[in-house]
């Protein structure tokens, strides 16, 4: 009989024995996914990153894991700027669309303004009155 342990400091080859096999379940049901990993980062005048984009393109949808523009630099159209970026390399990349996700106190309205939909949402995430949104933008 299989036996069940929960590790609660669970290292990286703990993950890659679960992923390995699903990854390729997967691939066995879907065909490969076509991973790409994307980042556009965002340096101040000494070179340093203060923010930027992380990405991954699978299965034809790029999937906006990371948008992040410091306080000090917001107003200047980075985010929108990040984002136009982002999309053409997608459409490059021949995807369907993007989808990402943000939370009610983060930038809901500046995704939508930039043409993304909500297409879901976790209520009580993180818990009381704040929701997780899940959003997508058809290329």
């Amino acid at each position: 009989m299989p036996l069940l342990e929960m590790k609660l400091e669970p290292n990286e080859d703990d993950r890659q024995a679960i992923l390995n096999p699903l990854l390729a379940y997967n691939d066995s049901k879907a065909g490969q996914d076509g991973y790409k990993p994307l980042a556009i980062l965002l340096r101040d005048d000494d070179g340093g990153i203060q923010g930027g984009l992380w990405a991954k393109c699978y299965y034809d949808w790029l999937f906006v894991e990371l948008l992040f523009v410091p306080e000090v630099m917001r107003g200047q159209q980075l985010g929108a700027k990040l984002l136009a970026q982002a999309e053409q390399w997608a459409k490059e990349q021949s995807c369907i669309g993007i989808w990402l996700d943000t939370f009610s106190f983060q930038a809901p309205g500046f995704y939508e303004k930039q043409g993304y939909s909500v297409f879901g949402t976790l209520e009580r995430y993180p818990p009381d009155t704040h929701q997780r949104i899940f959003l997508r933008k058809l290329l």
